[in-house]
């Protein structure tokens, strides 16, 4: 989606085709009031108002006159409107009405971002459906959203020849060129000398055009309470020498969503105002292999002073992700949050639809899930369980990256190995600093299906947002 694409319309812009939302205990009443050729149309194509189904109904010219959508029994999920974008021809469209109990902002939102197409290599640039905004719905606003999530998935789509370290650094600058931010960049062996040696060691075996780099982009009041989002940003992992095989290589120019998440979540928190010191800091590496490339039983030392023996350099985001929280730290943040796509123990636990986050602060988990829940954007909450830190335990470093295998909880251990990293409010409340949460996006959809293709997804950062502009609601 080009930013000159606004799939949401603030008011009709010429003669709109009617979308009639009908659940199945009204289909057929609702029905029996329509005209002959409709009833008869419907019952040809078995539309009986179950959920998700679209049924386009032609006029006597043959184009689309009116579009029945089914919502089901009980509460309506706002992704319904999602997959009603994707079913639809192109076209501009208007609710009739809103189903009980439906946010017009998110049914108007969930529609933009399922108008969503990657074709920068296709160029094929076909015209998508549009929807007039329902009433009480700022058009501008549900625009802004969708286009952020939008690059963010352009962002994971995009191949690594096209996405690497210096696309995401450019990326960030036009960032924070819209919206009057400072970006800062750390680059090459100069990590070395500003104290990111995780992140160095990690990707210093690329090529130099490829040099990792730590981007961090600052914006807001300092006096207001600091927002610090952390995404990972590995922008291929060929696994290291412990190397990946090719079927685990395959997707790994999406090893940089994390990165692709923060960057969209900080600009629409600058898009809409929140009330906060906005830092986003995002390590950039390519985990290449080369000469140089860091080897298993290598100890590394981190910004926060710790040391890391290196058992699997396929574990590496943790390590670039421990720099850039300690950073976090130094800051004094009211609220960390950081984003990756960081094991493949995630996906066993919860899928690919499902994102699994951590915390400490239970206060912190209800208000995210609270928000999942009001935006069909579904995040679980899982335990940051003690038992298992000693797994991290190395004999000869502070800590190991890869967990022994008795711990078996692979997503959990890597959040145990982060939090000794990141921000802690019951360990430094005497400091101002506020709790911190990581999420184990996956990024990518393996599925596809109407207003969900398959490939990159944004998730759990809607969910995020709504409860960011409630925590700080001025």
């Amino acid at each position: 989606m080009s930013e000159a694409t606004h799939p949401i319309l603030s008011q009709a812009e010429g003669q709109t085709i009617p979308v009639h939302p009908v659940a199945a205990s009204e289909a057929e009443a609702f029905l029996a009031r329509k005209r002959g050729p409709v009833r008869t149309f419907a019952s040809a194509n078995g539309f009986a108002g179950k959920a998700g189904q679209v049924l386009a109904v032609p006029g006597a010219s043959g184009a689309v006159e009116q579009v029945l959508l089914g919502t089901g029994g009980g509460r309506v999920d706002p992704s319904l409107f999602r997959t009603l974008a994707g079913k639809l021809p192109a076209g501009d469209y208007a609710l009739s009405r809103l189903p009980k109990g439906v946010d017009p902002e998110q049914a108007a939102l969930a529609f933009a971002l399922g108008t969503y197409r990657f074709d920068r290599y296709k160029k094929r640039g076909e015209p998508i459906a549009r929807l007039v905004a329902p009433k009480g719905v700022d058009a501008a606003a549900v625009t802004a959203m969708a286009h952020a999530c939008a690059l963010a998935r352009d962002m994971v789509n995009t191949p690594a020849n096209d996405m690497g370290p210096l696309q995401i650094e450019t990326i960030a600058g036009e960032i924070a060129e819209k919206y009057g931010a400072t970006l800062s960049v750390v680059r090459g062996d100069d990590l070395l000398k500003e104290n990111y040696p995780a992140v160095h060691a990690v990707g210093r075996a690329a090529v130099e055009v490829r040099a990792p780099r730590m981007i961090e982009v600052t914006w807001g009041d300092p006096a207001h309470p600091v927002l610090a989002l952390v995404g990972k940003g590995v922008v291929f992992d060929t696994g290291g020498l412990d190397i990946k095989p090719s079927a685990g290589m395959r997707l790994m120019k999406k090893d940089m969503g994390g990165a692709a998440h923060a960057l969209a979540l900080g600009r629409m928190v600058m898009e809409a105002g929140l009330p906060v010191r906005l830092v986003i800091l995002t390590p950039v590496v390519e985990n290449a292999i080369a000469g140089d490339a860091m080897r298993p039983g290598d100890v590394l030392q981190t910004r926060a002073g710790l040391t890391v023996e290196v058992g699997n350099t396929d574990a590496e985001g943790r390590l670039i992700l421990a720099d850039a929280l300690t950073r976090a730290a130094e800051l004094k943040p009211a609220l960390t949050l950081d984003f990756a796509t960081l094991t493949g123990a995630a996906r066993i636990a919860m899928g690919p639809f499902v994102i699994p986050f951590w915390t400490a602060d239970d206060a912190l988990a209800g208000q995210i899930e609270a928000a999942s829940r009001a935006v069909a954007d579904p995040v679980w909450r899982l335990p940051l369980t003690e038992a298992y830190a000693e797994a991290l335990d190395s004999d000869i470093a502070d800590l190991k990256n890869d967990p022994d295998g008795w711990a078996q909880a692979g997503a959990t251990t890597a959040a145990l190995f982060l939090q000794r990293f990141a921000p802690q409010a019951a360990k430094d409340a005497g400091e101002g600093i506020g709790p911190w949460a990581h999420f184990d996006v996956f990024a990518w959809n393996p599925k596809g299906r109407p207003g969900y293709p398959v490939g990159a997804e944004v998730q759990a950062i809607r969910a995020v947002f709504a409860m960011l502009k409630a925590r700080f609601a001025r």
